[in-house]
């Protein structure tokens, strides 16, 4: 049988297109917040944390802050969606 060449949607991705909503997720018993991007807006590649590979151009991802302090952009990252789901089983 072929092999599927589609790319797979996430099943846990929420509507990414446009979205401002924030919200706040606890990781290494931190409280972070985190928005869902479409990645339709962005202009750069980003390399995830998590995995350490680059997140290409128009790719949907995760960005995450911590949700204490000031939060400055020097403090965002920005995930795979994969990466930030299994974040739990990533080593520090």
């Amino acid at each position: 049988m072929p092999r599927a060449n589609r790319r797979r949607r996430d099943l846990d991705a929420r509507p990414l297109a446009g979205s401002t909503e924030v919200v706040t997720e606890q990781w290494r018993g931190r409280p972070w917040h985190v928005r869902r991007l479409s990645g339709a807006t962005s202009s750069r590649e980003y390399r995830c944390p998590g995995c350490h590979h680059g997140i290409p151009v128009g790719t949907p991802h995760v960005v995450a802050w911590p949700a204490s302090g000031v939060g400055g952009v020097e403090e965002r990252r920005h995930w795979h969606t994969r990466c930030w789901t299994a974040r739990g089983a990533a080593r520090p």
